[in-house]
């Protein structure tokens, strides 16, 4: 993830930020995010305190659709409205959509959430955000346009990453134990001054925006990487975007350790290595306009 807003580089689970790598190996980044988390996606939709069935639904830094579609599928009569800053994930979504057969449920707004004016979002009754508001520099300014935006008795979903995703165990290397811990901290380090909310506290902030929280919960995501290959996909795609952002913060040994995981010739190479998990966790809000 990167500066700030809902933008190119939202929903990146891997923290990372201009990368080499380029928007294409970004969202194929995306694409394995949905695939893997795609149950635990489905089941938060289920689990919304809605009064009725939504029919106007807006997925905002959307992506290239993740909870898009989390949402068409739950939802079998909505329409939704996909807003994001990033065209060729916009368009990527379109492609899903077409695939999928449910293009005439989708519309696109390309739009950067942090500028003014705000895109018309029309009156939702369920407005969707996944990893996407922490990226903002104004989210209360933000919070307080959805407010306004939904119909009387809407809901509000934020969904936000409570940990970065851990793929690695805990005493690799054997030499220095704690390589990937160290990788996230670093990370975190350079996140702090261009995404102060990330790992925030949505509660309080959404009360002041006169939201009504009624429900808060926190969902533990542990992947078995050897019994689903696109862990070790997922693994290598992070990592590869990490490298590109803290290569000049990690020692030589740690460096040296991290490049024998990219490294398709080396026996350590992440998509071969059968001690992956998968280990993350989404915390969710949702809150009525009341």
């Amino acid at each position: 993830m990167d500066h700030a807003r809902a933008h190119p580089h939202h929903h990146d689970p891997s923290g990372g930020h201009h990368h080499e790598h380029g928007p294409d190996g970004q969202a194929e980044i995306l694409d394995l995010d949905a695939e893997l988390l795609a149950d635990h996606i489905a089941s938060i939709a289920a689990g919304l305190p809605l009064h009725e069935t939504p029919r106007h639904v807006v997925d905002l830094g959307c992506g290239t659709g993740t909870g898009t579609f989390a949402l068409l599928d739950r939802f079998p009569d909505a329409h939704v409205l996909a807003v994001d800053t990033s065209t060729e994930h916009l368009q990527r979504l379109l492609s899903r959509a077409s695939a999928r057969g449910v293009q005439d449920r989708v519309r696109i707004v390309q739009a950067d959430l942090d500028e003014t004016p705000w895109p018309d979002l029309g009156s939702p009754d369920l407005v969707w955000a996944s990893a996407s508001m922490h990226h903002l520099g104004h989210p209360d300014r933000a919070l307080r346009a959805v407010h306004d935006a939904l119909a009387p008795g809407g809901l509000f979903a934020v969904v936000e990453l409570a940990g970065q995703p851990r793929f690695l165990p805990e005493d690799f290397p054997s030499e220095r134990p704690g390589l990937e811990e160290r990788i996230h901290a670093a990370t975190d380090r350079l996140q702090a001054e261009h995404m102060p909310h990330r790992g925030a506290d949505w509660g309080p902030m959404l009360v002041a925006a006169r939201f009504t929280i009624e429900d808060e919960r926190t969902i533990a995501v542990n992947i078995d990487g050897p019994s689903n290959e696109a862990v070790g996909r997922y693994a290598l795609g992070v990592l590869q975007r990490l490298r590109g952002v803290v290569a000049g913060l990690l020692s030589p040994s740690d460096l040296t350790a991290l490049d024998r995981l990219l490294d398709a010739s080396s026996p350590h190479y992440i998509p071969r290595r059968t001690d992956l998990m998968m280990r993350t966790e989404r915390t969710v809000w949702a809150a009525r306009r009341t």
